[in-house]
């Protein structure tokens, strides 16, 4: 005999309170755990595809992680110094750049300021806070994101993990699989399989979009000549995955950096915007069409809502999981909603009638 709704609610609730709390309290300690969850789930994929070539699960597991840690190698001997030079000298002349915002302000738009005015007391309180807090920031940022604990569980712990999920990950959703309740099985499945085709499409496909699309920009802007055009490409295409966010956001870094560069080069600031705008066109119609499709399933103000909450609420292990949470509430809630059409609540009486009409 099958539990009462009402039990059913009270052990889900029960739950998945549970998983907020245990969150909530050890969100530092899972996030290596589930970053490597995330990166085994995208590469998922490849190896199911070597397997199909003839490679064991194990030998799939090896060349994937393999080809990962020569890319990696790569990367930290050739893209991460730059990237962490460009980014602290950022950081270093912000000050500078202020200043110069300043003045250039004051000599086309002396109203701005007038003493006592509102406008000119906002410039004044903006330019102290970057000239005394650009140096802690960075400061910070380095003391809470990359300290020496932190940067050894990140590279040594994630790859672990990443590669024992992948390597078991067929049989660990077969038994997940063994343990669905019975009477309610071929739902979640169903459930499941929309949940993991929207993951799919957005996690994968927006992945790979962002990886092309921030190699894009870092690559023309450093062409073009821009100082920090390797910082203002990887900080747009890691937003990328937020509608328009990382356009904006890139688009007016790199514009704002190009002003003080080639104040009166006209043509570079041209090529400068003109690259975003490419961007844009390559990504809307050639990139997210192809890659992640048009039916995703996560409406950009559902997705910038999660990340929002889960971010503010449990740091950066909230926004790993915001779009896989986010991608399984909006499948309950197209189901409830197909469900809820169905009901006699729904129909009523005049439904019941069109019906018996049919009939």
């Amino acid at each position: 005999m099958a539990l009462p709704v009402q039990e059913q609610v009270k052990y889900w609730g029960i739950s998945s309170a549970v998983f907020l709390v245990a969150l909530w309290f050890l969100g530092d300690v899972i996030l290596p755990f589930a970053m490597g969850a995330a990166i085994a789930y995208f590469l998922d994929p490849v190896a199911d595809r070597l397997e199909t070539m003839g490679f064991s699960r194990a030998a799939a597991t090896t060349v994937i992680t393999l080809v990962a840690l020569l890319l990696f190698v790569i990367m930290i001997l050739a893209v991460v110094p730059t990237l962490v030079s460009q980014a602290t000298n950022l950081i270093q002349i912000a000050p500078d750049l202020a200043r110069d915002l300043q003045a250039f302000l004051n000599q086309r738009f002396p109203q701005l300021f007038v003493p006592d005015s509102a406008a000119h007391q906002a410039l004044l309180a903006i330019g102290e806070q970057v000239q005394t807090r650009g140096g802690a920031l960075l400061q910070t940022a380095l003391t809470s994101a990359a300290s020496l604990l932190n940067v050894v569980m990140l590279v040594v712990i994630v790859p672990v993990v990443a590669f024992y999920l992948l390597l078991d990950w067929d049989n660990m959703i077969a038994k997940i699989n063994g343990l669905l309740p019975l009477d309610h099985a071929p739902i979640i499945r169903e459930l499941a399989g929309q949940v993991d085709q929207t993951l799919a499409s957005f996690v994968r496909g927006m992945g790979t979009v962002c990886l092309i699309l921030g190699t894009y920009y870092a690559i023309a802007l450093m062409l073009v000549g821009l100082q920090f055009g390797l910082v203002v490409g990887f900080v747009a295409g890691l937003i990328t995955f937020i509608p328009y966010v990382g356009a904006l956001v890139g688009g007016a870094l790199a514009i704002g950096l190009g002003l003080f560069q080639f104040w009166g080069d006209w043509v570079s600031l041209g090529l400068v915007a003109g690259i975003f705008g490419l961007g844009q066109v390559i990504e809307g119609n050639v990139l997210t069409p192809k890659l992640v499709g048009h039916s995703v399933g996560l409406h950009p103000v559902w997705l910038i809502f999660a990340l929002s909450v889960f971010g503010t609420l449990f740091g950066f292990v909230g926004m790993l999981i915001a779009v896989p949470v986010a991608a399984a509430i909006g499948v309950l809630v197209r189901y409830g909603a197909d469900q809820y059409k169905l009901s006699r609540l729904y129909t009523g009486i005049a439904g019941k009638a069109a019906k018996d009409s049919d009939d």
